[in-house]
C-alpha cells in the first residue's frame, strides 16, 4: 500500500487498486491492523500530526466488480511501501 498525490493504491496479486484521497495527505506511516480488507494505518496530512485512520476496502473492491472474500482471503498482511 502506498499513496501519491490524490490517490491511494493497494497492490495485490499483479491487481493494483486506486482510489481517491485527501490532496493533503503526504504518506502512509505504517499499519496497525489488518482484518480482512479492513484497515487502520497511520496516517501523515500536510499540517498535522500523524493520525489514526481507517480504510474498508471491501466496498472499493466490490464497485471494481471483485468478489471481494475471494480476492483478500489469501491476504495475511499489508505493508506500507514507497518507492
Amino acid at each position: 500500500m502506498s499513496s501519491d498525490r490524490n490517490y491511494t493504491s493497494f497492490t495485490y496479486d499483479h491487481h493494483m487498486i486506486r482510489f481517491r484521497t485527501s490532496p493533503r495527505l503526504e504518506r502512509y506511516i505504517r499499519v496497525l491492523e489488518w482484518e480482512h480488507g479492513y484497515l487502520v494505518v497511520i496516517a501523515k496530512y500536510e499540517g498535522m500530526e500523524e493520525i489514526e485512520e481507517y480504510i474498508d476496502l471491501i466496498p472499493i473492491l466490490e464497485n471494481l466488480y471483485f468478489d471481494a472474500d475471494e480476492f483478500l482471503r489469501p491476504i495475511k498482511e499489508v505493508g506500507i511501501v514507497y518507492d
